[in-house]
């Protein structure tokens, strides 16, 4: 197919043709939470969208909302994946990974959040470059994670030719499975011959709680069976730290009675110091008893010439 403009440009025609042809991944992910979230979360996703030209934003949802109404919005936004992220408490940080509309979604606990911002690390990238990904081989282990490897894949990978987009690598995204944990971390590439990277941020670690067949909803696919509600958990703290302080009392009352049922460690006679008399506490106690005296016998005194002078008879003016 060959197009040619009025003034005969047939090779410029040829590659505004092709550069429409190429950008054939239309994917945009929404990208949003909900009310109640920290500052640090919310920087997380701001982050996040800043390490993502294809993008979308939206204004903050209402806790009492039912999280269906997300596949609606992102209909609204021409969006196909959707990152959630769904506070709890003001201290709990959910994130949803979903493909709207069909599924399915994953859910994750988000813990030892870091941004940019906070970590100050030395690695930058150019905003809008498209990034590499790399996974750990852990993914290819088990079906939630090969799943959970694919939708990351679609939500994280820019596509090409993206408008917003620029056209170079130049960081890495890497996701690593350690100890029941995704490990997510984004790396500057310094030196592709040599292999040398400094870290940019931001960093996080996501356990995978649950996996439904639909979005945000649907039959149950994979469950964590080493999953720990952090409600949980603070709960058994708050009782260990109170079963720590009832020992620690009992402890003290039982030292308290062991000390009135033990015997003295040797003979003391109580009639030793009956004429043992300190002669200095003596004087200061006689001092102390003078002075007071002295103080009562002015007072007397006082009192007694003001009686005087009440009673003297008034003088009687001349002229009466």
């Amino acid at each position: 197919m060959q197009t040619v403009d009025q003034d005969g440009n047939k090779e410029l025609c040829e590659e505004k043709l092709n550069k429409t042809l190429k950008w054939t991944n239309r994917e945009r992910v929404l990208v949003f939470c909900s009310r109640g979230t920290s500052f640090r979360d919310r920087h997380l996703m701001n982050d996040l969208k800043a390490l993502m030209p294809h993008s979308k934003s939206e204004s903050k949802m209402d806790k009492k909302d039912n999280l269906r109404l997300i596949n609606e919005i992102c209909e609204m936004k021409n969006c196909s994946k959707c990152l959630f992220f769904e506070s709890r408490k003001k201290k709990d940080v959910y994130l949803w990974a979903v493909n709207t509309p069909r599924g399915p979604s994953a859910k994750f606990l988000v813990k030892n959040v870091h941004t940019m911002m906070e970590l100050k690390l030395t690695g930058n990238c150019l905003k809008g470059s498209r990034p590499l990904l790399s996974f750990d081989k852990n993914f290819d282990r088990s079906y939630a994670l090969k799943l959970v490897k694919e939708l990351f894949i679609q939500i994280f990978s820019t596509p090409n030719r993206h408008p917003k987009s620029k056209p170079f690598v130049d960081h890495v995204l890497t996701f690593s499975v350690y100890d029941d944990r995704i490990w997510v971390r984004n790396y500057q590439i310094v030196d592709s011959n040599a292999d040398a990277m400094e870290e940019i941020g931001p960093r996080m670690t996501l356990q995978l709680i649950l996996i439904q067949e639909g979005s945000f909803g649907g039959p149950l696919l994979y469950k964590n069976e080493n999953y720990v509600n952090p409600n949980i958990i603070r709960r058994q703290m708050r009782i260990a730290a109170a079963e720590k302080h009832l020992n620690r009392m009992e402890a003290k009352k039982y030292s308290k009675t062991q000390r009135a049922k033990a015997e003295p460690t040797f003979q003391v006679d109580p009639l030793e110091d009956v004429f043992n008399v300190d002669l200095k506490n003596i004087k200061d106690d006689e001092i102390s008893n003078v002075d007071n005296k002295a103080a009562i016998n002015e007072v007397r005194r006082l009192e007694k010439q003001i009686m005087k002078i009440k009673k003297r008879p008034k003088k009687k003016k001349i002229g009466q």
